[in-house]
């Protein structure tokens, strides 16, 4: 009798390791960071938009009231009221951003640039983890999964304008290093004369000017967490260093990728990835009392769409650094900052 009830321990005992082997090959098969597989999210602490308006500048997130500093209250008020800009497109996520790629392409007629929502899953058959990714459109209000909205700048002459090195994002309350993996672009969408009618000023929509692409900004290029470079290594086979001075080259998602043709995590498969080259850090090819040129307006009003977001094909978008908070700043001026301010 003890004989059999020993032999019965046992096999508990044995069914049970058998189990806690299994999960844990479960566990590990499906253990990977690129692109939040783990469904979290950044919360979005704030967007801060500080513009110096010197020498003429003048700034407006509706082409009618004109300021020399914006906040994030003033585009609040705007998504909120409409009462200024009724047709406006913006889109401010009240909670949560979610990782997305771009290689500021064009929407062509739309004015809006290209975004796409990626997904992480192993293969059926192999067992390795590819993307998928879909189309993601803005649409007004406070959901969505990246920051966008309008911007009017009025000059007198032509005018160059400089992103300063106060611009920057950074971490919020919680600093998880996703910061190091957000984008900022700027989309010039058209020009009219000082005076027009704001009906005229807000449908700006000639995107002509922009050489067929938006201009993408990475504000943290040589910043990375271990984390983050152990990602680099294992999934992009890339290795990088913190404080390094040359930025990560990586692929953003340029097409559909359907469940069909579910993509490597390091594909560079032209017909849906291609190369981004974002425009230079201040501490690249930058001296220190420089800043980074953006376009040059002509005189009237332009409106400019601006794009904040996680890039998903970055080496930093990986669970690790997922769940923190991100802060947005941005600073224009009129001056390339040699002469100081």
């Amino acid at each position: 009798m003890a004989k059999k009830k020993s032999k019965k321990d046992k096999k508990k005992r044995l069914s049970s390791l058998i189990l806690l082997l299994l999960l844990t090959t479960i566990m590990l098969s499906t253990a990977t960071y690129a692109w939040f597989t783990a469904n979290k999210t950044v919360t979005v602490s704030t967007v801060d938009v500080s513009v110096t308006a010197s020498s003429g500048l003048q700034i407006s997130v509706d082409g009618t009231n004109w300021k020399s500093v914006i906040t994030n209250d003033d585009l609040q008020t705007v998504l909120a009221e409409s009462s200024t800009y009724p047709e406006n497109n913006n889109q401010l996520p009240a909670e949560a951003l979610s990782p997305v790629s771009s290689v500021g392409g064009i929407n062509a007629g739309e004015g809006t640039q290209q975004m796409f929502l990626g997904s992480v899953g192993a293969d059926e058959e192999s067992g390795e983890f590819k993307l998928t990714a879909e189309t993601n459109v803005e649409q007004q209000g406070t959901g969505g999964h990246f920051v966008v909205f309008d911007f009017f700048f009025q000059v007198q002459n032509e005018t160059n304008i400089y992103l300063t090195n106060k611009s920057k994002v950074s971490a919020g309350d919680t600093d998880t290093g996703i910061q190091n993996a957000a984008r900022v672009s700027f989309l010039l969408s058209g020009n009219a004369p000082a005076g027009s009618p704001a009906a005229t000023v807000q449908a700006l929509n000639d995107t002509t000017a922009n050489s067929g692409k938006a201009k993408i900004w990475e504000p943290n290029a040589d910043t990375h967490k271990d984390s983050a470079i152990t990602h680099a290594l294992n999934t992009y086979s890339k290795t990088i260093e913190n404080n390094d001075s040359k930025a990560v080259e990586y692929y953003g998602v340029k097409a559909d990728i359907g469940g069909g043709n579910a993509q490597a995590l390091d594909s560079t498969n032209e017909t849906y990835f291609e190369k981004v080259t974002p425009i230079s850090t201040y501490h690249d090819g930058i001296s220190g009392t420089q800043y980074q040129e953006l376009f040059t307006l002509s005189p009237g009003i332009t409106k400019v769409r601006i794009y904040m977001w996680i890039e998903g094909q970055d080496v930093d978008c990986e669970d690790n650094e997922s769940g923190g908070d991100v802060k947005f700043d941005l600073q224009f001026s009129i001056d390339d900052g040699t002469g100081g301010e």
